[in-house]
Formats: structure tokens, C-alpha cells, sequence
């Protein structure tokens, strides 16, 4: 499984939406990844903003019979034949008003992620739509659940084929690593350990090419230190990825206020 597709399950279990395949796969891949639990942080950030922004509302029957018949649109997998066959028998048997039991289906295909596929994600994704649309109307499901700029770019970069990356410890404990490619035309900062700023502050990007800061963005960190930030412009070979502390909105006069918190050399 890699990372994109670890992401979209995360999705499905803050929603409590997998299937039990799903779900065994993504405890799996946690365990295996550790380092992915943002992806859970964030979809768990994101299901828990709805619910807090949502004031309860009685859907009219309309939405409910709409999302059924999105739902049975999806392709059903076959019972088994012989299992089929004793159920029909047991359902004459019962009467006219049989009670089917109930039935945790598991994945056949080759992988447990491949079963959360993007018809399953339309559906799922429709359902929500219609609950934004009585709860506060022109709020998209993109804009809830799409990944972030600076995660997109991280993930294109980690797919080219020239990607690189270089980290380095601040003396404050602050980890910071630049990940970049020159094929993608991206580059990102990860850092964690980000202490938090007073107010009026952010942190700024900078490229330092031969000793020139060119600002490249400003960034903050989420409540426990972590930032994902997309560095703006284009990096060069040999630039040091450096972060100040600056007024809100970045440095007043393009150049850097104060010293390096974070310096992370490529070369």
C-alpha cells in the first residue's frame, strides 16, 4: 500500500466507513508506517470540524432516497451459490416475511485497498456532500477532505523519479527535512517540534542561494509542532531551505528580521 492510498482509508475509518477488509488494512499499514499517522490527525481534524460545525437537521426523505440510489448503483458481490441456495430454503421455510441474516462480506481482490475504489469514494463522498448542503450550504466535499497543497506536493515528489531529500536537527530539538525534485518542480519543508509563536508571528520560507534569501512562503505549525509546508518559487541545486520568524504575512521588506530557526542544506 503506499502513502495516497493510506490516506483515503484513513478518511474511511474517521468515518467509521470501512469495510472490515478496509479497516484490517489500515491497521495494518499503521503499524507498518507509523510515520503516516498524520493522515489520521488530519481526517480525524476533519470529520471532528463537521460534526462541530453542523447544527442537527432532519433530512427530508428525498436525501435519504437519493442516497440509496447512489448506493445501490454500486456493483454487488455475488453470494455464493450453495450459501444463496440455503437461504432460499430457509427463507420458504420461515414464511412469507423471512428476516435475512446478516453478512460481513470480505474483499477477494488482490488487495484490500484496491476494494475502496473511487465509486465506493463517489458515494461515500455524495452522501456528505447532501449533509453540507443542509448544514451549510455552499461548502464543497473537496474542500473538506482533499488533501492539503503542501501533502499533494510531498506525495508528487515522492513518486518522481529524482526525488532527494536532506534533513537536519535545530539545537531546540526542532527536526526539519527538505524533500524536492527537479523533474516534479516542487519542494517541501517536514518539520516537527515547531514551538509556538505569540501572536502577530508566522514563520517564512526562504531559499538562500549564494547567500541571497529569496522568501518563499509562509507557514504554521499545527498544535503539536508538526508543519507540511510547499516552499513557492523554484528551488535551485545547492539552496539552503531556511525558516525565520516573522510578522504575520512575512517579512514587511523581502528580506529576512531575524536568524534562522530552521537551515536545512541540500548539498
Amino acid at each position: 500500500m503506499n502513502e495516497r492510498d493510506f490516506a483515503d482509508l484513513a478518511v474511511g475509518h474517521a468515518l467509521n466507513a470501512l469495510s472490515e477488509a478496509d479497516e484490517r488494512a489500515y491497521q495494518e499499514a499503521l503499524a507498518g508506517n507509523p510515520h503516516w499517522d498524520h493522515h489520521v490527525r488530519d481526517a480525524t481534524d476533519s470529520v471532528a470540524a463537521l460534526s462541530a460545525s453542523i447544527e442537527p437537521v432532519e433530512p427530508p426523505p428525498s436525501v435519504r432516497a437519493a442516497l440509496f440510489a447512489r448506493i445501490s448503483e454500486l456493483p454487488q458481490e455475488s453470494a455464493d451459490p450453495v450459501d444463496a441456495a440455503a437461504d432460499d430454503e430457509d427463507f420458504a421455510a420461515a414464511g412469507g416475511a423471512p428476516v435475512a441474516p446478516e453478512r460481513t462480506t470480505v474483499s477477494t481482490a488482490p488487495t484490500a485497498v484496491s476494494a475502496w475504489g473511487p465509486r465506493r469514494w463517489f458515494t461515500l463522498a455524495a452522501s456528505f456532500a447532501a449533509v453540507l448542503v443542509l448544514g451549510f450550504g455552499a461548502v464543497t466535499i473537496s474542500q473538506v477532505f482533499a488533501p492539503p497543497a503542501a501533502v499533494v506536493a510531498l506525495q508528487q515528489i515522492e513518486e518522481a523519479p529524482d526525488a532527494q531529500s536532506a534533513s537536519a536537527t535545530m539545537a531546540d530539538g526542532t527536526v526539519a527535512t527538505a524533500h524536492w525534485s527537479e523533474s516534479a518542480g516542487r519542494s517541501v519543508l517536514v518539520a516537527d517540534g515547531m514551538p509556538a509563536l505569540d501572536e502577530g508571528k508566522t514563520y517564512e520560507l526562504w531559499f538562500v542561494r549564494d547567500q541571497t534569501p529569496i522568501a518563499a512562503g509562509t507557514f504554521e505549525p499545527d498544535a503539536d509542532g508538526k508543519a507540511t509546508a510547499v516552499l513557492e518559487g523554484e528551488m535551485h541545486a545547492g539552496d539552503v531551505i531556511a525558516v525565520t520568524i516573522e510578522p504575520d504575512g512575512g517579512s514587511p521588506d523581502g528580506t529576512p528580521s531575524t536568524a534562522p530557526v530552521v537551515a536545512v542544506a541540500t548539498a
